[in-house]
């Protein structure tokens, strides 16, 4: 059996530790904060006793079974659907694009073929392959959509031109030709009825697994495990000495309001003049308790500076330049493995993140069988 450092106790580590702990292996969990569960982490609130969302919320979604079957062994989770809404030239919409958004917005009644047909005709004037985000929305959707609800959030998202940003990124946001708001497409959607944070000390909840919690792991340590699974940030673990991974982070400001403030979870704001990106009302993520107060936040985007928390890879061409050097850099470690978002670089939703850490448990103990080291990398943080 082997002695096993873990460092991050959000879900990738959380996994990780309840799988490597289950075969029997001696594991010890560390972390910089003083709880565990990451960004995911939720917390009752004194005051009002809505569950908070602490860094922004959080909604799971999978079309993956093991994942799901997995996840509810550890909480209940209540079935939730994300219906956002946003706010743009003074009206309210609903997201993502749909029939109903398209319909309102252009003042039309297509239907599903006639709203395909209007915009496959906008793709075809598009021309060449779309070489940035503004490009591919231009072919999609239109001018007058794409500058309602994509450009001006976008700017203020990134902080940047949409015309420096990748066309990949609005494959993540669906249009669709049909009045579903479901923002997500997934077959299980739902929050833990408890929060995420009980779910993660329960996948921590193992005899042979303890937790060091306010702690930093520090590289030179690793020589005193078998192994070391790193989720925390690939630079920080080579004390960014080739320089500092971009990131995205949020600032969330607290309001505290009586009654229903905007009668949704999530509300986008999507014109330049107003300065945050959203605002999340954390009471309509658990509809199935009553609260007489409400609690909202405001989201603003900035680039994260050293003590802030990362929240989103910038992952342009200099992220991937730098990125390239650390990677390299870990391929020559030994007996440790990078994880997570932050160990590999990449945005990735949490029923990814658990996926992954499966597959890596699953990868380490075939490696102690056939002693074939792991290696670095299961997944390819340049891929």
């Amino acid at each position: 059996m082997a002695h096993i450092a873990i460092v991050g106790a959000g879900f990738s580590g959380a996994v990780l530790a309840q799988e490597l702990g289950r075969a029997g292996h001696q594991v010890e969990v560390f972390d910089t904060r003083a709880h565990v569960a990451g960004n995911c982490h939720t917390a009752r609130d004194d005051k009002t006793g809505v569950m908070l969302h602490t860094y922004g919320p959080h909604i799971f979604h999978t079309s993956n079974q093991r994942v799901w079957d997995y996840i509810q062994q550890f909480g209940t989770f209540v079935p939730f659907i994300n219906r956002v809404k946003a706010i743009t030239g003074g009206r309210v919409y609903s997201l993502p694009l749909n029939l109903l958004t398209i319909n309102q917005f252009l003042g039309r009644t297509f239907s599903p073929a006639q709203a395909k047909a209007f915009f496959d005709e906008i793709a075809q004037q598009g021309g060449a392959e779309p070489a940035n985000f503004e490009e591919q929305a231009l072919s999609l959707m239109g001018r007058d959509l794409y500058e309602a609800f994509f450009k001006n959030y976008t700017i203020k998202q990134w902080g940047m031109s949409p015309t420096q940003l990748p066309a990949s990124i609005l494959k993540r946001l669906p249009m669709r030709f049909n009045y579903d708001d479901n923002y997500y497409a997934s077959q299980y959607q739902g929050i833990p009825r408890d929060g995420y944070t009980a779910i993660v000390e329960n996948l921590l909840d193992l005899p042979n697994v303890t937790l060091q919690l306010g702690t930093r792991f520090e590289r030179s340590l690793a020589s005193g495990y078998d192994h070391v699974f790193c989720s925390g940030p690939i630079d920080a673990w080579f004390g960014c000495d080739e320089g500092r991974l971009g990131y995205r982070t949020l600032d969330f400001v607290r309001e505290d309001h009586t009654g229903d403030y905007q009668g949704n979870a999530v509300i986008n704001y999507c014109d330049l003049s107003v300065p945050w990106t959203r605002i999340s009302e954390h009471k309509h993520f658990a509809p199935w308790e009553q609260h007489a107060d409400t609690v909202i936040f405001k989201e603003y985007s900035r680039l994260c500076e050293e003590n802030d928390t990362p929240y989103y890879p910038i992952r342009l061409v200099a992220e991937k330049a730098l990125l390239a050097q650390y990677v390299q850099r870990a391929q020559l470690e030994r007996n440790v493995t990078f994880v997570g978002r932050l160990g590999t670089y990449r945005y990735i939703d949490m029923h990814v993140t658990i996926a992954e850490a499966l597959d890596v448990a699953e990868q380490y103990q075939q490696s102690l069988a056939s002693g074939k080291p792991l290696g670095s990398f299961v997944m390819d943080p340049l891929g």
